[in-house]
């Protein structure tokens, strides 16, 4: 994969994938209006580099990048993991709390983290597939790369420093160790920013319920 300028993926790393071209184009004008962007040759290949990769993020939205997709039928799955140059599969229970936990947490990568596939799977429904990766603990994340599993998340092991709650950003980090990630775009303020949206959507319910 073809590095990418560090000025042009700060910019980029503030989008989600399938924002409008109205905030695609505030994107652009801010990379323009970058001090260091003086010498006009610069800035032409920053630019350039920045609408290629908006383009390569369209278009891997189409294949189902850039969401976090419950998959119902294991073969299915069995068919992403192997097919999928960098992939992570999130094995779980959807009444377990824990797992409602990772999921949050995948999502939230899932958005931005547009070369990697991110899926989950009732565990229900993959009776072979828990039978042979030996899957025994819930939550269970697994990253695969050219269809190998390289790194293997039981529970909450290993993920930060607390045992029982971990940020976005710390499972970032362990997701890059082992490299089914490209590079580091989250940080603790996105954490920050979800729970606030989370408890604005509780107040808005609570709210309606008294209307």
């Amino acid at each position: 994969m073809t590095s990418i300028d560090a000025h042009v993926a700060k910019v980029l790393d503030k989008q989600r994938l399938g924002q409008d071209s109205d905030d695609e184009d505030a994107l652009i004008a801010e990379l323009e209006d970058d001090e260091d962007n003086a010498f006009s040759a610069l800035r032409e290949q920053r630019l350039q580099q920045l609408h290629s990769e908006m383009a390569r993020a369209k278009m891997m939205k189409e294949i189902s990048h850039g969401t976090y997709m419950e998959i119902k039928d294991e073969k299915q799955l069995l068919d992403i993991t192997t097919s999928e140059k960098l992939c992570i599969a999130h094995f779980m229970k959807p009444d377990f709390n824990r797992c409602g936990i990772m999921d949050d947490k995948l999502r939230m990568l899932a958005e931005k983290h547009f070369d990697t596939r991110f899926v989950s799977i009732n565990v229900d429904n993959a009776p072979f597939l828990v039978v042979k990766l030996g899957i025994k603990v819930l939550p269970c994340v697994i990253a695969f790369k050219e269809g190998v599993s390289v790194d293997r998340i039981i529970g909450f092991e290993g993920i930060g420093y607390k045992p029982d709650s971990f940020t976005v950003a710390e499972l970032e980090v362990r997701l890059l160790a082992c490299g089914v990630l490209v590079r580091s775009k989250m940080n603790d303020d996105d954490d920050r920013r979800r729970e606030r949206r989370r408890e604005e959507r509780v107040e808005d319910e609570y709210a309606d319920d008294w209307d």
